[in-house]
């Protein structure tokens, strides 16, 4: 590891609310959205696991080689948590964090209640 890069990586916690109901409802668009950002940045998928819950609302964990994406999805409150680290262990990837995020709550039309960013 570079021993200039001073932080294990970057967290970020997010609490979303949106309107846009469908996407809360969607995982296999979330899913494909979530892939090309993985691929965009070059961040290796080791692991996937999700569930559909009756009222189509989902939850996902997405193990990365670099760490990993939750999500969970809540259309009867219009909202979305997300959980976004990755790790520095071979770079600096606090900027890739940090877009991430911001392209998640884009993708659901979301505005951010509550947002958390852990440097650890």
């Amino acid at each position: 590891m570079d021993n200039t890069i001073p932080l294990l990586g970057l967290h970020i916690l997010l609490t979303l609310s949106t309107e846009s109901g469908a996407k809360l409802k969607d995982y296999n668009a979330f899913t494909e959205h979530t892939d090309a950002l993985l691929e965009k940045h070059g961040l290796e998928k080791v692991g996937n696991t999700y569930f559909l819950f009756d009222n189509n609302s989902f939850t996902s964990a997405i193990c990365l080689k670099e760490s990993h994406i939750c999500i969970h999805t809540w259309p009867e409150i219009k909202s979305v948590t997300l959980d976004v680290y990755l790790c520095n262990y071979q770079k600096d990837n606090t900027a890739i964090v940090k877009e991430i995020a911001d392209s998640l709550a884009a993708y659901f039309d979301a505005t951010i209640s509550n947002k958390h960013e852990i440097l650890r």
